[in-house]
C-alpha cells in the first residue's frame, strides 16, 4: 500500500494561492505543482470554508 505524501501548510497556502489570487485554473495549477486536482479542490473548498484557517 501506497504512502500518503504530507505537504506543509506553506505548500497548501501557496496551491490555493495560485487559483484564488493568480488567477491559475485548476487544472493549470495542479499540473504545474504535480498535485491530483482533486486534492487541489479540496483544499481550495476548505480554505474558502474556513477563511483560511484550516491548513
Amino acid at each position: 500500500m501506497a504512502t500518503r505524501k504530507k505537504y506543509s501548510k506553506e505548500f497548501n497556502l501557496n496551491a490555493v494561492s495560485l487559483i484564488t489570487e493568480q488567477g491559475y485554473t485548476r487544472t493549470e495549477a495542479e499540473k504545474s505543482l504535480g498535485i491530483n486536482a482533486n486534492m487541489l479542490g479540496r483544499w481550495v473548498k476548505e480554505h474558502q470554508a474556513d477563511d483560511g484557517h484550516v491548513f
